[in-house]
């Protein structure tokens, strides 16, 4: 619970700021101006720190008064400039996908793109709303379903369905330039045994479909769909006919095991809104479901152009937001928030957009970073997801289901098994992106009309999301 001030006091970025701390530390907005809550003082007086780290180690300025919270509009525009990708926005500079280069990142600039930074001060300013209220009333919003702590989004990313002995052909040839070559001859042991038999492809999306069956949880497939060339072929981006046989059998098993499909939008849909909502309406048709996500093929994305596109082709979410060649938290959340970019390109167009960040990714240990043994990949995406819970987060991971002795990766599929099984023993609420992404905005609806003297509270908003008494 907490009083925030008039928007007219606010700026875009304090506005953004604000309202991203109050949401992401579960303080629920009060419109009762008669009520004894805690209220927010905005500093006006300069408070500013020369680095990330800094602002990181003096918990962002924010500080506990009697019944108000100090928080400097100079801390507001660092937490929306994080989360908003600015320094990423301003550069021109673009790798051979034409992607932002990871570098670029403020976090990764300081290596801090390994914390949650902006999840740590949401943490700091709900500590200071509850040491600021005393005997003052505080009700916070439950953080997940459920009455979960934290939250788990299993996803994966269709690139392959067919042609697997060429797929097969080029992992082997990494292998080898990498000097694995026992990892090399076990993979081309596995090949050769799939020789006559069921696709390999179809094969490793049945085993992680089994795999998620045997332990009730429901994840998020990503599939493209738009029509293939010769030209989008030797890209590696669009690799198969969604109509095909092979894609219309991964997609159905999909489907009726319960799990969530979104649009893997392929090269032609970064600055194309109509491409974007082609390729949506198409996949939606196969699937006979709405399409709400998106997340781009090999993570292209044009920080000015695409969240437009996106909006105009009515995804409700887009889960882009993370790095391609290490594992982190690219807009330093551990959750869902508002989409990455700010400014007025495509203002008032389209629905508006929640992100919700991936932080960590099997290819980008194995293909960028050269880790090869599963058990690595595993040991990585534990420990990002043990910052994930300790700041009741959401971890997002995305494991390709080509991964798969035939298709080059020994070992990788009971190791993703054994991820889960480890997941799961922490009791995170594990849902699809679709199920995430719908909670946290209903949670984030959520306010306080009133307050009455016995304590009582008039929730507006949702019925959906219930209220505790704060666990400090």
């Amino acid at each position: 619970m907490i009083r925030l001030p008039g928007t007219g006091t606010l700026s875009d970025r304090d506005r953004r700021g604000l309202t991203l701390l109050t949401d992401l530390a579960r303080l629920i907005p009060v419109t009762d101006d008669r009520a004894d809550i805690v209220a927010i003082d905005l500093i006006e007086r300069p408070l500013r720190f020369d680095s990330l780290q800094a602002w990181q180690a003096a918990q962002w300025g924010i500080a506990a008064g009697d019944g108000v919270v100090r928080v400097s509009r100079a801390a507001l525009e660092q937490v929306a400039d994080v989360t908003s990708a600015t320094r990423e926005r301003t550069t021109t500079h673009r790798d051979r996908l034409g992607r932002v280069p990871s570098d670029r990142n403020a976090l990764v600039a300081e290596g801090l793109e390994r914390t949650p930074i902006v999840s740590e001060a949401a943490r700091a300013f709900r500590t200071a709303a509850h040491d600021a209220a005393g005997r003052r009333l505080m009700r916070l919003t439950i953080p997940w379903p459920d009455g979960r702590r934290w939250a788990v989004a299993l996803t994966h990313d269709v690139d392959i369905v067919a042609w697997w002995p060429l797929f097969t052909s080029l992992r082997l040839a990494e292998l080898v330039r990498k000097g694995e070559g026992r990892r090399a001859g076990r993979a081309a042991l596995a090949a050769l045994g799939a020789i006559g038999k069921k696709n390999p492809a179809g094969q490793g999306i049945a085993e992680l479909l089994r795999v998620e069956r045997e332990r009730s949880v429901h994840s998020t497939w990503f599939f493209l769909c738009g029509t293939p060339s010769l030209r989008s072929f030797l890209a590696g981006d669009l690799t198969y006919h969604p109509e095909s046989e092979d894609a219309r059998l991964a997609l159905a098993a999909v489907v009726s095991d319960g799990h969530a499909v979104g649009l893997h939008g392929s090269h032609a849909t970064v600055t194309a809104p109509d491409v974007f909502a082609e390729q949506r309406s198409r996949l939606a048709n196969l699937a006979q479901r709405t399409i709400a996500g998106v997340r781009q093929h090999f993570l292209r994305f044009d920080p000015h152009h695409t969240p437009q596109a996106m909006r105009q082709a009515e995804f409700a979410y887009d889960s882009t937001a993370g790095f391609p060649d290490r594992n982190g938290f690219r807009l330093g959340v551990c959750d869902v928030l508002p989409e990455w970019s700010t400014g007025t390109e495509g203002e008032g167009k389209g629905r508006p957009l929640a992100e919700v960040p991936f932080a960590w990714m099997d290819r980008a240990l194995s293909k960028y970073r050269g880790i090869e043994d599963p058990d690595a990949w595993i040991t990585d995406a534990l420990e990002l997801a043990g910052a994930c819970r300790n700041l009741e987060g959401l971890w997002v991971g995305v494991w390709h289901p080509n991964l798969i002795p035939a298709l080059g990766y020994p070992g990788a599929p009971p190791a993703y098994a054994r991820l889960l099984e480890r997941l799961l023993t922490d009791r995170p609420f594990v849902g699809t992106l679709d199920e995430l992404v719908a909670w946290r905005q209903a949670r984030a609806r959520l306010t306080i009309g009133r307050v009455a003297p016995d304590g009582r509270l008039e929730l507006k908003g949702t019925d959906e999301v219930s209220v505790e008494e704060p666990r400090l």
